[in-house]
């Protein structure tokens, strides 16, 4: 099951890559066909920003009901992203980012089999400003007797265009702000 997972990981991977290479000499879009009336955009990586890993977020865990925080033996799940890439298709007014992660569930000492929801951020940002935020709760789910499983994530983020020479992707888990307890 190991080797099956891993697999499709790679394949979907090396397709990201070897779609998102196509690029002019002028640093225009190759035309990718389609009719007059409906052209095809093409996929242009030269434009498309890099994804990166923020400090502190490839990591998150979640515990067991009064289990404390930081006890390795409280913790029900624990999740990770690593290898990340992305494929970028332009029109004449917006740039779509198709940002792809690979990551991997791990049941801890008070888990098992079961979903587990982690909250993942992609933001798009040029210096200062910030172009896209979304929060995704995404699931993923460790089989009965598998202890952990691996995921693929994939979002679509849209940019106006010509904001892929200088905008930045990040992506993480984003627990959010520190929840205030509520007052009686």
């Amino acid at each position: 099951m190991y080797r099956q997972s891993v697999g499709r990981s790679a394949i979907v991977a090396s397709l990201l890559l070897v779609a998102g290479c196509n690029q002019t000499q002028t640093g225009g879009a190759i035309d990718a066909g389609g009719s007059a009336a409906t052209p095809t955009p093409a996929v242009i990586q030269a434009a498309c920003p890099q994804v990166f890993l923020r400090e502190g977020t490839a990591i998150y865990r979640t515990y067991s009901k009064g289990g404390a925080k930081d006890d390795p033996n409280a913790i029900v799940y624990q999740a990770s992203l690593a290898d990340t890439t992305r494929q970028c298709i332009q029109n004449e007014t917006e740039l779509k980012v198709t940002v792809v992660a690979q990551g991997r569930v791990v049941s801890g000492p008070a888990g098992g089999a079961g979903t587990m929801t982690m909250p993942i951020r992609v933001a798009a940002t040029d210096g200062d400003k910030v172009l896209s935020s979304e929060l995704t709760q995404f699931p993923a789910q460790v089989q009965p007797g598998a202890g952990a499983t691996q995921f693929i994530f994939s979002k679509v983020v849209t940019l106006p265009a010509g904001a892929g020479s200088y905008a930045k992707i990040y992506l993480g888990f984003d627990e959010g702000p520190a929840q205030k307890p509520k007052k009686k």
